[in-house]
């Protein structure tokens, strides 16, 4: 072996034996994508942009459809075929400053204004039977002639005016702690909602009696109430819809033409086997805009309680999965507002709401589809009708405002919004005061983390 330089013999060096490589594990792309929509769909502004962003995609697509849906109709009525849209849209406007009005009013102010509200809607209700006054379309007297054509449903802001009394009803019962006891619970809750029921049923109008029944029981079951207390009112209001329902030739023919493939003898499922015609001729991206046949005289009622028929003949499958995503997307955001906040007006308001909106599309679509009788009422905004599209609108405005009103949201909205100049880094911007205006608002968001919410 030859000796190195230094006289001392070489060191030999010897190398690990190789072996297989350990590599750091791969990401799972699904994974990591289901990780970030998850955090997404956590966010404290989740709600508030599902709300605002799904009613607004509604009430678009709605003002599409009923121009495209109320064409023929105008037309055979000896009028300009951009009426019905005219006045849709007209009604979206003044809806959309309503909306507004309801999403910057203080929750106290609309405390404040469920007993004027309440009082206003029974009035009008009672003044729909006083005969000169009211005046009856397609059978039912539930409405009140403004001049011209245009006409007040009053039936429509009951909806709105037993959601906001009953709230603040609730949530003063409740600070006193007198849920608990079956009377105060009931107690004038249910009277005042029979009240409005009969001034409803007094008229005729049988589907927007069920959207009030489906308000009560969602807000008693937000209140608490017993299982025993739920299933008694449950059962008088069945037993009493039962009676109606079978003393009314009209209505027993509805219940009758349920899952109905022919029209029948004297076409009495006539709407309702047309509006089956309309979803199946749809396929799955329709017969494209404003080429729907079934609007040319054939199914009634094309451009209001049937106009979800007209959606998914013209778009087909995927307009109406979409219209239906939406729904669920405002549905699943109240939910989320009624469930987070900690002011029991928020929750029992919120939670009305979203059963109010939630029930009338499950009427709508399931009579459409065949799976429930016809009711006769709108899909919430999306159908025609300004009485309906005004105090949903409204409504909506509720929403909006709750949800701002999360500390959460709050603090993200007041990040994402700075009161004073532009934010820290900004060309001329202090260097004093940038740090401790983000401090604050850093403050904010942990305190309002640190009380449940994430």
């Amino acid at each position: 072996m030859p000796a190195s330089r230094t006289g001392r013999p070489p060191v030999q060096r010897t190398r690990p034996p190789r072996g297989p490589v350990a590599r750091p594990p791969r990401d799972n792309a699904a994974l990591r994508l289901l990780t970030r929509a998850r955090k997404a769909w956590d966010r404290p502004l989740t709600a508030y942009y599902l709300i605002l962003g799904g009613s607004a995609l509604i009430t678009v697509l709605g003002l599409v459809m009923v121009y495209s849906a109320s064409q023929i109709t105008a037309l055979h009525l000896s009028l300009p075929g951009s009426f019905f849209f005219r006045k849709q849209f007209l009604a979206a406007v003044i809806g959309g400053v309503l909306l507004l009005l309801a999403s910057r009013i203080p929750v106290k102010l609309h405390r404040a204004l469920a007993y004027p509200i309440l009082a206003g809607a029974v009035f009008l209700m009672a003044l729909v039977q006083v005969p000169g006054i009211g005046m009856s379309v397609n059978g039912n007297q539930n409405w009140i002639s403004l001049g011209g054509s245009f006409q007040i449903q009053p039936s429509e802001f009951g909806k709105l005016a037993l959601v906001l009394w009953a709230a603040d009803l609730l949530a003063r019962k409740q600070d006193k702690n007198l849920l608990s006891q079956w009377k105060h619970m009931l107690v004038p809750l249910v009277p005042v909602a029979f009240l409005l029921l009969g001034l409803i049923m007094l008229g005729g109008d049988m589907g927007t009696a069920i959207i009030l029944t489906a308000i009560l029981f969602g807000l008693l079951w937000l209140a608490g109430a017993p299982t025993r207390l739920f299933v008694g009112v449950l059962s008088i209001a069945a037993a009493i819809g039962v009676i109606l329902i079978k003393t009314s030739p009209n209505r027993m023919s509805r219940l009758r033409c349920i899952g109905a493939t022919d029209p029948g003898p004297q076409d009495a499922c006539w709407q309702a086997v047309h509006g089956i015609y309309a979803l199946a001729s749809g396929g799955i991206f329709g017969s494209g805009l404003g080429a729907s046949v079934e609007k040319w005289g054939q199914l009634p009622e094309a451009h209001t309680d049937f106009i979800f028929a007209v959606t998914g003949e013209e778009l087909g499958l995927a307009g109406t999965l979409s219209v239906l995503a939406l729904f669920a997307a405002l549905g699943y955001a109240g939910i989320r507002v009624a469930g987070r906040t900690e002011d029991p007006f928020v929750r029992y308001a919120a939670g009305g709401v979203t059963t109010w909106i939630t029930a009338q599309a499950v009427i709508n679509i399931g009579a459409v589809l065949g799976l429930l009788p016809i009711a006769g009422v709108p899909l919430p905004l999306f159908s025609y009708g300004g009485s309906a599209l005004l105090p949903t609108m409204f409504a909506i405005g509720l929403l909006i405002a709750f949800a701002r009103e999360d500390p959460a949201a709050r603090a993200a909205l007041a990040m994402r919004h700075p009161r004073f100049g532009r934010k820290r880094g900004a060309g001329g911007s202090s260097s004093g005061r940038g740090p401790r205006r983000w401090n604050t608002m850093r403050r904010r968001a942990s305190a309002a983390r640190s009380s449940g919410e994430r």
